[in-house]
């Protein structure tokens, strides 16, 4: 039998592989099955952002479909190179509200923790495309000591959520760091992860990352599946191994045009996602302000309707919230459709789910 040494050192040459046997550079996208002409307008737009993918996600890929949503989340498209109007290279303000390098603090509770501007799948409509192209360092205990040490000085502080880049692509022996150093900060009660690992590199998801995880803090593993077609028996086997870890799974989608911008992708994705993986989606994203992406944003009145129709399909616990991150760091604000008609003293007009309004009365006490 194999030792759990082996074991391991398999788990790790499995994801590695995967990642390797991928498109990790502007010329890899020569492997692919582009025609000239979109392979040449695929090269220049990976010029203003990175692309990466694993091979394992873009098996996933109909190469016969052109309209097919996994690429059209990771394949470049000319269309990125037309910059419209209002769109931002920092959408929702990180750097405004980074105190220290590699943290930013927009919310009193809690912060974002950069530990790698690297990830393990480059999304084409991602708001901090600009950052990670153009910062492109990964993990080093030094570069982490002013976030850690602003951390520990300010007790406010209760949750700290590792981004970035995607901290799953980081090696067990670093993450097992980084958790040890935010637990030993006392007032930290929670670690939040968000990653697409499970998503695009399911195989990441091994016995050794689940141990470097785990500590005294409770931990929420936020995903990001965006098409109910990621959702393979390995991403299964992923989301269960998180699960009976003890941590908590979320999931937080972008709303993007041809990718799942109609009531019937969007319910079966969070059908799936709540009922196969596990996972309780937790907000639908209206696209960022990120440049070149304007071919992928909705209205938010499309969102909205969307948001309103999903309601009377699905389950309280299968809803995701829609919101909007407000540039300069407004935060994130629900969109969802209001259900008050109006009001009249005591005497509300409220839309029920089935589209009829009724009078509801407040009775409260003195």
């Amino acid at each position: 039998m194999p030792n759990l040494k082996d074991a391991t050192r398999a788990a790790d040459t499995a994801w590695q592989d995967d990642v390797r046997a991928g498109v990790r550079h502007v010329r890899d996208l020569a492997s692919l099955p582009l025609l000239a002409a979109e392979r040449e307008a695929a090269q220049a737009a990976a010029t203003l952002h990175k692309v990466r993918a694993p091979k394992s996600y873009l098996d996933l890929i109909d190469w016969n479909d052109p309209a097919d949503p996994i690429r059209a989340q990771v394949i470049p498209s000319p269309e990125e190179m037309e910059e419209a109007e209002g769109e931002l290279g920092d959408p929702i303000a990180d750097h405004e509200f980074s105190p220290v390098p590699r943290l930013t603090h927009r919310h009193a509770d809690r912060v974002l923790l950069f530990p790698t501007y690297q990830c393990a799948v480059y999304c084409r409509f991602c708001f901090r495309k600009e950052s990670l192209t153009s910062i492109g360092r990964g993990y080093t205990r030094e570069a982490l000591e002013p976030a850690l040490a602003y951390i520990s000085g300010h007790s406010e502080i209760r949750e700290v959520i590792l981004t970035g880049g995607d901290p799953l692509s980081l090696q067990d022996t670093a993450l097992a760091e980084i958790r040890a150093r935010i637990e030993a900060i006392p007032h930290v009660r929670l670690l939040r992860i968000h990653t697409r690992v499970p998503v695009a590199l399911p195989s990441r998801i091994t016995p050794g990352l689940v141990a470097a995880l785990q500590g005294r803090l409770i931990v929420t593993v936020v995903t990001h599946f965006n098409h109910a077609r990621e959702i393979t028996d390995a991403t299964e086997a992923a989301c269960r191994t998180l699960r009976q870890a003890g941590f908590v799974l979320l999931n937080q989608s972008v709303l993007l045009k041809g990718v799942n911008d109609s009531v019937e992708v969007l319910e079966e994705l969070c059908r799936e996602l709540m009922y196969r993986l596990g996972i309780k989606p937790y907000y639908l994203h209206h696209g960022d302000l990120a440049r070149g992406m304007a071919h992928r944003r909705t209205t938010i009145a499309q969102g909205q309707a969307l948001a309103e129709a999903l309601r009377s399909r699905l389950s309280g616990i299968c809803n995701p919230v829609y919101v909007l991150d407000l540039p300069a760091g407004g935060g994130k604000v629900p969109l969802g459709p209001c259900h008050v008609e109006g009001q009249d003293g005591q005497s509300w007009r409220i839309r029920g789910l089935d589209g009829e309004v009724r009078t509801y009365r407040e009775v409260v006490g003195e």
